[in-house]
C-alpha cells in the first residue's frame, strides 16, 4: 500500500499542554484550592489544548493526587483488561507502567485497544528522573488530520483485530489482566465486552477483539486516531526481539500481542511506519518538575515515555468511562 502525506487539511493547532499556576487562581498553591478551582475551568480548556499541566501546586504523593483526581467528580478507574505491568496502589491510583528505564514506550490513548475506555486521565510527578523521562504527548485530532486520508479511511472501514496470548510467562498473565484464577469470571467478562476468548494447551489464554481505529469524540464531535496498531504491531518490537519471539511461539498469532486489521489482513508495515513518522513529527515533550500534574483528555491526547536514567516515580489516575 503507497502511503502519501496529506494535503489541502488545516490541520488543529491545539495549546499542548495549557499550563495553569497557582497565578490562575489568585495566587493560592494549596491542594484545597486546586481541589476548588480546577473542575470550574478545565472543561472547555481540556476541549481546546486536549491536555493541562498543573504546577506550582501544594501537592506531592499519592493521597493528595487521589483528591485531586476525584474533585471532578467521576469514581476513579480500576486498570481492567490491562496490557501493561503496573501496580495498584490503592482506590484508583496506579504506578505508572513499568517496563524498564531503557524502554521507550510508544504514545497511546489508554486502553484505545478495547471497547471501552477511560475519558480522563491524570499523571502525577513525584520523583522526577535524573535524566529523561518525560511524557510526550500529542493532539490525536492533529494526528488524524496528518495521517494520509487512505490509510485513515482504510483503518476506519476495516477496524482493527488485536490478538493477545497469555502463555510461557512472555507478557502480563491472564490472572493478573483480569483480577481472577476464576476461568467462568473471565469467559463473564470476555462475553460482556465482545471478547473471543479462546483456552489453550497448558493453562494458557488467547483473546481476540474487534475494535475501532478511528473515532469521533463525543463532546467536540472531532475525529480523533483512536488505536494502538503501532504499539501491539509485530513491527514495534526490536529486530532481535521479534526473531526470538518468533522462533519461541511459532509464529505470529502465537505472539504475546499483534494486530492485524479487522478481517484478519496483515497491516502493512509501511502504513505503520507512515503512523509513527507522523507521531515522532508532532509530539509535544516538556521536562517534569516534581509536584506537576498532567491532566488529559484520554480521546483528544495520547501519550507515552521516554527513557530515563535514575529514580522516577509517576502515579497515574484514570476516570469517566466512555461508555
Amino acid at each position: 500500500m503507497h502511503v502519501t502525506q496529506s494535503q489541502g487539511i488545516n490541520p488543529v493547532r491545539a495549546e499542548l499542554p495549557i499550563i495553569l499556576t497557582p497565578e490562575d487562581f489568585g495566587g493560592d498553591a494549596t491542594l484545597e484550592s486546586l481541589i476548588r478551582n480546577a473542575p470550574i475551568v478545565v472543561g472547555e480548556k481540556l476541549h481546546r489544548a486536549a491536555g493541562i499541566l498543573f504546577r506550582g501546586f501544594d501537592v506531592l504523593g499519592e493521597d493528595q493526587f487521589q483528591k485531586f483526581a476525584k474533585s471532578f467528580g467521576h469514581p476513579l478507574l480500576s486498570y481492567d483488561f490491562g496490557s501493561t505491568p503496573r501496580t495498584d496502589l490503592g482506590d484508583g491510583v496506579y504506578t505508572s507502567t513499568e517496563y524498564p528505564a531503557h524502554q521507550k514506550i510508544p504514545l497511546h490513548s489508554e486502553q484505545a485497544y478495547t471497547l471501552s475506555w477511560p475519558m480522563k486521565i491524570w499523571f502525577h510527578a513525584i520523583e522526577v528522573a535524573e535524566e529523561g523521562g518525560e511524557t510526550p504527548i500529542i493532539d490525536t485530532r492533529l494526528l488524524y488530520q496528518k495521517i494520509d486520508p487512505a490509510v485513515r479511511d482504510r483503518f476506519a472501514s476495516k477496524k482493527l483485530r488485536y490478538v493477545r496470548n497469555y502463555a510461557l510467562g512472555l507478557d502480563v498473565p491472564w490472572e493478573k489482566v483480569f483480577g481472577t484464577n476464576n476461568k467462568s469470571e473471565v469467559e463473564r467478562y470476555c462475553r460482556d465486552n465482545h471478547i473471543k476468548a479462546t483456552w489453550l494447551d497448558g493453562d494458557g489464554l488467547r483473546t481476540e477483539q474487534i475494535c475501532q481505529a478511528v473515532a469521533k469524540h463525543p463532546g467536540t464531535d472531532e475525529d480523533v486516531w483512536f488505536n494502538q496498531a503501532h504499539l501491539f504491531h509485530v513491527s514495534n518490537l526490536q529486530d532481535d526481539i521479534r526473531e526470538a519471539l518468533l522462533m519461541i511461539v511459532e509464529g505470529e498469532e502465537n505472539l504475546p500481542r499483534n494486530v492485524t486489521y479487522g478481517d484478519g489482513t496483515p497491516i502493512e508495515a509501511e502504513v505503520l511506519d507512515h503512523v509513527r513518522e507522523v507521531i515522532a513529527d508532532n509530539q509535544v515533550k516538556f521536562p517534569w518538575q516534581a509536584g506537576d500534574i498532567l491532566m488529559l483528555d484520554n480521546m483528544l491526547a495520547a501519550h507515552g515515555r521516554e527513557k530515563f536514567k535514575g529514580a522516577r516515580k509517576t502515579v497515574v489516575a484514570m476516570a469517566e468511562p466512555n461508555g
